[in-house]
């Protein structure tokens, strides 16, 4: 499929009900995922840092690394990606404009752009310069004449806002009128702060993080949800299995742990069809 097609086919996804968009960390795990049936797939910055051995910090993986990745992941699927962009590597709008069109270019169907600054005294841009980064964004994505999906992000929850709601709904109704074409607010988990966000953005499509046991996607549906992601629990439900077994080999020197593993007939079945 070609990029264009991807990105009809992701925004068309948008329209009505829900859909589950997981995020790989790298090519086998998304082609696990296509083979499951999901429509969509978003890459995770946590993810990939931890696959080449860097924290999940504001830039730690560079511009050029993450860009590189990102063009991988969209060249290794045929569903639509969405890409996990951060902040957009750059702090002014400037900046933000230049490195969403090199994002664009890397093949992607939907990006997002977040407000977190990564500086513990002050995590959040402030709302007019996150707004103007919104729009940066918007106005790279308009001149590459393909209509990449902008998620605008407001990490409010993520770094202890004290009044999340409050200030997530300000700055996400202010991104939609920026020109994000579905909002996000990673770490919001009540019910009745789900519908209240998603009240608050619509007509357009609110994404809900679901990293955690609690709601279902059905659940989300009924809040008026239109598209969950999973961050980066999945990598982090394989770190889990990999330290748990491999501790207990470095610990005790059982291998118990390799009961019930993966079948590398199978495995080697699924990439076989890749071709």
């Amino acid at each position: 499929m070609t990029q264009a097609q991807k990105i009809a086919q992701f925004r068309a996804l948008h329209e009505s009900g829900l859909f589950v968009m997981p995020n790989p960390w790298d090519l086998g795990s998304a082609a696990y995922l296509q083979s499951l049936g999901f429509k969509a797939l978003a890459t995770t910055s946590l993810g990939y840092a931890f696959s080449i051995a860097k924290p999940d910090f504001e830039w730690a993986v560079t511009r050029d690394e993450m860009l590189a990745h990102i063009a991988g992941m969209a060249a290794g699927t045929t569903l639509p990606l969405n890409a996990d962009f951060e902040s957009g590597y750059a702090h002014d709008p400037d900046g933000v404009h230049d490195n969403v069109r090199l994002c664009v270019e890397a093949g992607v169907a939907g990006l997002s752009i977040e407000d977190n600054t990564g500086d513990k005294a002050r995590p959040l841009y402030d709302l007019h310069d996150a707004v103007a980064r919104i729009r940066a964004a918007r106005a790279a994505i308009d001149a590459s004449g393909l209509p990449v999906v902008l998620t605008g992000r407001a990490e409010c929850w993520l770094v202890g806002h004290p009044e999340p709601l409050a200030e997530s709904t300000r700055r996400l109704v202010a991104y939609a009128e920026a020109g994000a074409d579905c909002l996000y607010a990673p770490g919001v988990r009540k019910p009745e702060e789900i519908a209240a966000l998603v009240k608050a953005v619509a007509p357009k499509p609110f994404n809900l993080l679901i990293g955690a046991p609690g709601i279902s996607a059905r659940q989300a549906q009924d809040l008026g949800v239109r598209r969950v992601s999973v961050g980066g629990a999945l990598a982090r439900v394989a770190w889990a299995a990999f330290m748990r077994v491999a501790g207990d080999i470095a610990r005790d020197g059982t291998f118990d742990g390799l009961a019930g593993i993966a079948s590398a007939a199978d495995l080697n079945a699924l990439f076989r069809t890749r071709g």
